[in-house]
C-alpha cells in the first residue's frame, strides 16, 4: 500500500489494531489492507518484586495502555495526517498464565501474581499427580490451589479468575472470555471438546470439596473459552475511555478472543499447522511444536497448550532469557554515555551481538547463569544472576557476549531436546521471532547450534505478538467465514513472506553441547547462590 491508499484505509475505519502487554513493554501495531504494519506505538514498563511476589500494579496496566495508544495515534497522525478514530477490528494479547483473582463485585482480591513467580511448587506437583498431566507452577490453577493450601482467606471470596489478556479484554468489552491458547494456561484443555477438561475440573472440585467454598471451578471462576475467528465482544464506551484519553475512538469495534503471547507468537510465525515449530525469545523464551499425536510421557519440563484454533501444542517455557543480558548491555550503554559517545540502543545491541560471533568455541571457559527469577525446568525456585570465570579463562568482550547469548538459550534447549531428540517429533525447521533475533544472523545462528535444527527468521521477526494479535483480529473480520486459520495465514498473510534460513554447523552444535555440560555443572553455583545470597 502506498501512502495515499493507507491514509484512505485508515480514514474509512478499515485498519486493524493489535495490542500486546509484554514483560518489558506494551506494544500496539496497526495493520493495513496487505496486513503489514502501518503504524506502531509502545510504552516501556517493568514488573516489581513486592513482598516476595513478581507483580504489576493494575493502575500501571491502564497507564501503559493509554500511553501506548497515544504513541500509536501520534505515529498515525505524523505519517498520514489523519486522526485515528475508527477501526475494523482489534485484539488484546498479554504474557500468559499467572493469577488475577477478583471478587463477585469485580474487586481485585490479591496483587497480580505473574508467570514469573515460582511459589506454587507443592500445588503444581500435587495437581500433576492428580491429573496425570503436567501442571506448571505459573498456571492459574496451580496458583489457585496453592492459595487454598496456604489458607489464604481471599480464596473463599473469588468470583472470577483470569489472565492479564482476559482482564484487559473484560474491562474493554464487559465479556469474561479467553482465547483457547491463553485458557490452556489456566486449566488443561480437552483437545476433543476444545474446552477445559471436564474430567480434571471434576477432580479439582472433589479435591477441595471439604473446604466448603461457595463456588465450582468452571461455573463461576473461569472465563469462557473461544477459538480464533469467533467474535469475543465489542469495545464499549467504558472501554474507549480506558484506552483513548481523547475519547476520539468510536465504540462498537469487534474484538477477537484475547490471547497469550504463545498463541500470538504462533500466529506471527505461521506456526499453527501440525509439526511446525517456533521459538519466541525475549524477556522469557518458549519453544513450541504443534502436535499430531500425544506425547509418550508426562514431562515436567513441557507444557501442553493450544494453537489459537485449538490444536495441541507442546511448549518448553523458560522464565529467563534476555533480562540479564539486557542488564549487562545497559551497563555498556551507561559507559558509552559517560564517555560522551553518541550510540543508539539498536547500534549498541547490534555491535555487541555481532561481537559474540568472534568468541571462542568454548566461550573462553566463562560461565554465566541468567536467572533473574526461578526456573522450574532446572529446579531453582529463585534466581541469582551470576557471571563466573576461572583465573585462566579468556575474559574478553567477544567471549563475554557469547556466553551470555548461549546461556539465554540453555533452559530452552533443555526442554526442546525432549521434543526433538527423546520424542523424535519431526520438525522441518524452527521459526524464530522476538528481540533475540533482531540482529541479523546472530541469535538465529546460535539457536540453530543449540537445537541442531535449521532456523528460519522472517523480516517480521521483531514484530512479535502485537502483530500476531492484529492478524487474529483481522482473521475475525476478513477470513474466519471462509477458511481455517491455517489457510488464512498460508494463503493471505505469509504467501510472499521473506525468510532467511541458517543450517546448524557440526562444529557449533558440538561446541554448544560442551557448553551445556559446563552450564549444568555451573547450576551447582547457582544453587549455592540461591541458598546463601539473601
Amino acid at each position: 500500500m502506498n501512502r495515499e491508499e493507507t491514509t484512505a484505509w485508515i480514514s474509512k475505519g478499515r485498519a486493524v489494531l493489535g495490542i500486546e502487554l509484554g514483560s518489558t513493554r506494551i506494544k500496539a501495531v496497526l495493520i493495513g489492507e496487505d496486513r503489514e504494519p502501518i503504524a506502531q506505538g509502545e510504552y516501556a514498563w517493568e514488573n516489581q518484586f513486592v513482598n516476595g511476589v513478581w507483580t504489576y500494579e493494575l493502575s500501571s496496566v491502564w497507564q501503559g495502555l493509554q500511553k501506548c495508544y497515544q504513541d500509536l495515534s501520534k505515529d498515525v497522525e505524523e505519517k498520514y495526517g489523519v486522526k485515528l478514530s475508527r477501526l475494523a477490528a482489534m485484539g488484546v494479547s498479554a504474557m500468559m498464565h499467572g493469577y488475577l483473582a477478583f471478587g463477585r463485585n469485580g474487586e481485585l482480591l490479591t496483587p497480580f501474581r505473574t508467570w514469573r513467580n515460582t511459589m506454587t511448587e507443592r500445588a503444581a506437583a500435587e495437581l500433576t499427580e492428580l491429573f496425570q498431566y503436567n501442571i506448571p507452577q505459573r498456571w492459574s490453577i496451580a496458583h489457585l490451589y496453592q492459595a487454598i493450601l496456604n489458607g489464604e482467606e481471599h480464596a473463599a471470596r473469588i468470583g472470577f479468575l483470569t489472565t492479564l489478556s482476559g482482564y484487559v479484554h473484560w474491562c474493554l468489552t464487559g465479556q469474561k472470555v479467553l482465547g483457547i491458547g491463553d485458557a490452556a494456561g489456566m486449566m488443561p484443555i480437552d483437545p476433543k471438546t476444545k474446552d477445559y477438561s471436564q474430567k480434571m475440573l471434576t477432580q479439582f472440585d472433589a479435591l477441595i470439596a471439604d473446604r466448603g467454598y461457595p463456588w465450582r471451578t468452571k461455573e463461576l471462576l473461569l472465563p469462557r473459552v473461544l477459538l480464533a475467528g469467533q467474535e469475543a465482544g465489542r469495545l464499549t464506551e467504558i472501554g474507549v475511555r480506558l484506552l483513548d484519553v481523547t475519547g476520539r475512538l468510536e465504540a462498537g469495534i469487534p474484538m477477537c478472543p484475547p490471547e497469550g503471547d504463545a498463541g500470538t507468537g504462533m500466529t506471527a510465525t505461521n506456526s499453527v499447522a501440525g509439526h511446525t515449530g517456533n521459538v519466541s525469545a525475549g524477556t522469557s523464551a518458549f519453544g513450541m511444536v504443534v502436535l499430531e499425536e500425544e506425547l509418550s510421557f508426562v514431562y515436567r519440563e513441557l507444557d501442553l497448550v493450544s494453537t489459537p484454533d485449538g490444536k495441541p501444542v507442546a511448549m518448553a517455557h523458560c522464565n529467563n532469557c534476555t533480562s540479564d543480558l539486557n542488564a549487562w548491555i545497559q551497563i555498556f550503554a551507561e559507559f558509552a554515555n559517560l564517555m560522551g559517545m553518541n550510540v543508539t540502543k539498536e547500534e549498541l545491541y547490534g555491535r555487541l551481538y555481532r561481537k559474540a560471533l568472534e568468541g571462542d568455541e568454548s566461550c573462553g571457559d566463562l560461565m554465566a547463569c541468567n536467572y533473574l527469577s526461578g526456573e522450574h525446568v532446572t529446579g531453582l525456585e529463585q534466581g541469582r544472576p551470576l557471571f563466573v570465570r576461572k583465573p585462566d579463562s579468556r575474559f574478553d568482550l567477544a567471549n563475554f557476549m557469547k556466553v551470555h547469548l548461549y546461556t539465554s538459550l540453555a533452559v530452552l534447549k533443555t526442554g526442546m531436546d525432549i521434543l526433538l531428540k527423546k520424542e523424535r517429533i519431526p520438525v522441518r525447521y524452527i521459526l524464530g521471532h522476538g528481540g533475540f533475533f533482531k540482529t541479523k544472523d546472530v541469535g538465529q545462528r546460535m539457536l540453530a547450534a543449540a537445537l541442531d535444527t535449521p532456523v528460519s527468521v522472517m523480516e517480521t521477526a521483531g514484530e512479535g505478538g502485537a502483530w500476531g494479535i492484529a492478524l487474529l483480529a483481522d482473521y475475525l473480520v476478513r477470513g474466519a467465514n471462509k477458511q481455517t486459520l491455517e489457510q488464512f495465514l498460508d494463503g493471505e498473510v505469509f504467501v510472499k513472506a521473506k525468510e532467511t534460513y541458517i543450517w546448524p554447523k557440526e562444529r557449533e552444535v558440538e561446541a554448544f553441547e560442551r557448553f551445556m555440560e559446563r552450564y549444568r555443572e555451573g547450576l551447582k553455583i547457582e544453587r549455592a547462590a540461591v541458598d546463601h545470597l539473601c
